[in-house]
């Protein structure tokens, strides 16, 4: 008898977290664009689509990152072209630039995510900019759309350890934060890039930040720690958590990595404590079995792999 036919997880709330969070779904770009085969166009739009399915009302969908250092997310905006948006459902796109913000207005989008770092060496690495300098380049692409109407989110990488220069001090990612957020950022995405964290860290970074409702969490399972930092987040306010449904996506610093926090396994999580998202569990697994079988590979998520036996 397996677990959803008994009524499990058993509904137990506990204190101090919110009574619903917003999963904003990476699993269409954060998780696609590790793939070492490019996905067709046809299988990502029907992926969203079962994602739509299955409650979540954020699903990023793609990037507009330059296709040679992105190969995998090249068609975005063919596959902006053919979706099928559905009401209720936001779907932003990741814009490394101006020059990716003019591919996005063309596409019709409505929200862009810009990518941010909060150390010198990650900066220089994936930005060719330093850590001040990355201002200069964000500042035009946010001002443009913030005139075109639309909304603007901010992720910041390297939170919490860089595989360069180790330990992150929480000042110097709350300084990054925040001037995003003065930019005119709406949200704010705190990433674990190399799943590092563990949840005292989480408190203390979060804890830094002047307005917690501006913040989501973006963290990786390298060491297994992905659901407690989110715990942790959640008890100090934080109402709006990433993830990528069946686990999909890779972290190329380090060699560990099992990748993004899986959709599954945080709806299990929070379904157990009675905070709402909306999302159909078992639908929700049917999307990522689907998936896994035209990756030719096991989603990596345990909950997925509970209930698909």
């Amino acid at each position: 008898m397996g677990a959803r036919s008994v009524g499990l997880p058993d509904v137990v709330p506990s204190g101090s977290l919110p009574s619903r969070v917003t999963i904003w779904e990476v699993g269409a770009r954060d998780g696609l664009q590790n793939e070492s085969v490019v996905v067709p166009v046809s299988v990502k739009l029907e992926f969203l689509s079962r994602l739509a399915d299955a409650g979540l009302s954020v699903l990023e969908a793609t990037s507009f990152v330059h296709p040679k250092w992105v190969p995998q997310l090249a068609d975005a905006a063919e596959l902006l072209a053919g979706l099928e948006r559905r009401p209720g459902v936001v779907y932003p796109v990741l814009v490394p630039n101006e020059r990716g913000l003019d591919r996005a207005l063309e596409a019709g989008v409505s929200h862009i995510a810009i990518f941010a770092s909060a150390t010198e060496t990650f900066a220089s690495r994936n930005l060719n900019r330093t850590l001040e300098s990355q201002f200069e380049m964000f500042a035009p692409t946010v001002a443009r759309a913030l005139e075109a109407g639309l909304s603007v989110r901010g992720y910041v990488s390297m939170c919490f350890g860089d595989p360069w220069e180790g330990p992150v001090s929480p000042s110097q990612v709350v300084a990054v934060g925040e001037r995003l957020l003065e930019m005119g950022c709406s949200q704010v995405s705190l990433g674990d890039t190399i799943g590092v964290a563990t949840p005292g860290q989480v408190e203390a970074l979060v804890g830094g930040f002047r307005d917690v409702s501006s913040l989501a969490v973006h963290f990786h399972d390298t060491y297994g720690q992905a659901l407690s930092n989110t715990l942790a987040a959640l008890r100090c306010g934080v109402t709006t958590v990433d993830s990528s449904a069946g686990g999909l996506g890779g972290c190329p610093y380090a060699e560990s990595a099992t990748g993004n926090l899986a959709t599954e396994d945080l709806v299990w999580m929070l379904d157990g404590l009675g905070v709402e998202t909306g999302v159909d569990l078992d639908l929700l697994v049917s999307a990522s079995v689907w998936m896994a079988e035209r990756l030719g590979r096991p989603s990596p998520s345990r909950v997925v792999q509970a209930l698909s036996k």
